[in-house]
């Protein structure tokens, strides 16, 4: 028999994502102008930018929340018209129901998606222990730290199987060292998924180490995409190229 620890959502194909000559933003609000920008399937692409520049705005209409004002918005190949369960939103706030269990609250969307009971059951404890929080699986969410309710989001977010994952901010209310641990840990849990992960940061560090690539926006616009060193290697803060790219980010944000 199978083990809990071994149910996993099968790993799927990432979705590409696509925006070209698109407007962001609300009716009669515009925040971003033109934007031409392309996400492979299974990429990590962080997007930084200064408060107030689009980047949750550009994340709510990859998601569908929100329609492009002029342009195009599109998932392989097809228009992007409203939110899928092909695409998880986490968000800074936890946002986990606060009545349920964080086994709960992780089954809630494999019980949306028909799943049935003993198979989201074990499907839910097998994401709490790879997100370290097979101990924790009966508390309610006040009852556990901040790092550990974003565990439980990620485990959410993801036990489904999503093809996509738009993170907005996920780790900005963490203290550094539990920051820097969700990111080991995000890497860690990715590998495998096939998931697409457009990730939204205003934190240079936290791109760099996350991202494949990097969007810049400012100035109304994705000012410039950049490709990131690999591999991944939070120690690698003396590597010329990698020193030069944090460099050129910075003068591009103005900071």
């Amino acid at each position: 028999m199978t083990s809990s620890s071994d149910v996993r959502a099968p790993a799927r194909r990432g979705a590409a994502l696509a925006l070209r000559g698109t407007v962001v933003g609300r009716p009669g609000a515009p925040v971003l102008h033109g934007v031409d920008l392309e996400v492979a399937p299974g990429e990590i692409l962080a997007v930084v930018g200064r408060s107030g520049c689009g980047k949750s705005t550009l994340l709510r209409t990859l998601a569908g929340l929100l329609p492009p004002l002029a342009g195009q918005v599109a998932q392989d190949g097809r228009a992007l018209t409203g939110p899928s369960a092909d695409r998880a939103l986490v968000f800074q706030e936890d946002a986990l129901l606060p009545w349920r269990t964080l086994r709960a609250n992780v089954e809630l969307p494999l019980a949306i998606g028909g799943v049935p009971r003993a198979d989201r059951r074990a499907q839910a404890e097998a994401w709490l222990a790879r997100v370290g929080l097979a101990d924790h699986a009966r508390q309610v969410p006040h009852r556990v730290s901040g790092g550990q309710r974003q565990r439980a989001q990620l485990a959410r977010a993801l036990a489904p199987g999503p093809r996509a994952v738009l993170m907005d901010e996920p780790f900005g209310a963490l203290d550094a060292q539990t920051r820097a641990g969700m990111q080991d840990l995000l890497v860690e849990v990715l590998h495998g998924t096939g998931a697409t992960v457009v990730f939204v940061t205003h934190d240079v560090d936290e791109a760099l180490f996350l991202g494949d690539r990097v969007a810049l926006l400012g100035a109304g616009r994705v000012s410039a995409v950049r490709e990131v060193p690999r591999p991944r290697d939070r120690t690698a803060h003396d590597d010329p190229a990698r020193t030069a790219l944090r460099r050129d980010i910075l003068t591009s944000l103005g900071t």
